[in-house]
């Protein structure tokens, strides 16, 4: 039993995918995304014909179950992280929509409060600097921000002063902070984000969660945050609840530490070359699904899930060099 994406064929249609549900004769959907990994999706529900003779399958999942419960379809991919998603039915503006979400992106979606509209330090445009290899970096909606695409030397959002990293955030998802954290990969980070004037690593979810992990001892955990924050004391380890917290608290950080550059100019004639910021795209790389479509186009044959050849990815950037 497999949920299978492919792109979608219409050219005017503004939802890039089509997915296939195997439940009854098959339910089809257009969609924005490949998976509810950090909002909810919102889905259009089409007739089965228009699922096409030969998809161009973007990717395929191989599930565990897939189960209508009312309102709502509930999805479980036989992998162990990103597993579990439901496609709920409901109203919208007084007409039927569909949305594709996971647990946590429906918890992300109604963090119980309404982040403040008003310019961080009274900055009129923040610049912010994400690094390349960021995959869902925050979009900063709704603020006064300008973002740019770098390598940063650390960090994955990050303030520059005469190109040179001052400030930065790392943001963390809860599993990844922990599995970082025991691998002991986080102490390497906390030191290169020890060496800037200002950082800080944001957590998107609630402390209390670290005691609710099943593939480490909560009490481990909380003893190593607890290290980690004796070690460092310069680089502040703060739980946001969720994703959309987590980037209000990036941006008003960020813009903190510009208005704090503004007044001590002497700490920014400081930085060194080890702040310096290395060259890179404008854009950040493209994903394995984008790849595996391209090369579709081109008459490369790929896998439809798996890893690429080497050289499916030489000549993508061949032929992207310009």
């Amino acid at each position: 039993m497999e949920l299978i994406i492919a792109s979608n064929p219409d050219p005017d249609s503004r939802l890039p995918y089509l997915l296939w549900v195997p439940l009854g004769q098959g339910l089809v959907f257009r969609t924005s995304g490949t998976w509810p990994r950090t909002k909810a999706l919102y889905c259009h529900a089409v007739s089965a014909a228009e699922w096409p003779g030969e998809p161009e399958v973007v990717e395929r999942i191989e599930l565990q179950s897939c189960i209508r419960r009312g309102a709502a379809v509930d999805v479980v991919a036989a992998r162990s992280r990103e597993n579990r998603s439901q496609l709920v039915y409901t109203t919208a503006r007084g007409r039927d929509v569909v949305f594709w979400q996971s647990a946590r992106t429906r918890k992300q979606a109604r963090p119980g409060v309404r982040t403040p509209a008003a310019r961080a330090a009274g900055i009129v445009e923040l610049p912010i600097v994400i690094d390349s290899r960021e995959r869902y970096a925050y979009d900063f909606a709704g603020k006064s921000v300008r973002t740019a695409r770098r390598v940063l030397p650390c960090g994955d959002y990050g303030l520059v002063v005469d190109d040179r990293l001052a400030a930065a955030v790392e943001r963390k998802s809860l599993s990844d902070f922990t599995s970082s954290l025991l691998s002991g990969r986080l102490k390497y980070q906390l030191t290169e984000l020890a060496g800037l004037p200002r950082a800080a690593v944001v957590v998107e979810d609630r402390y209390s969660q670290i005691y609710t992990g099943t593939h480490a001892k909560p009490a481990t955990v909380a003893d190593a945050i607890a290290e980690v924050q004796i070690a460092f004391p310069n680089v502040p380890v703060v739980f946001c609840d969720t994703r959309k917290l987590a980037q209000e608290y990036t941006y008003r950080y960020l813009a903190a530490c510009q208005s704090w550059f503004s007044s001590n100019t002497d700490i920014a004639a400081r930085l060194g070359d080890d702040h310096e910021l290395a060259a890179a795209p404008a854009q950040p790389g493209p994903s394995t699904a984008e790849v595996r479509a391209w090369a579709r186009e081109n008459g490369f044959g790929v896998p439809a899930r798996g890893r690429l050849r080497p050289e499916v990815w030489s000549a993508w950037s061949a032929a992207h060099r310009s």
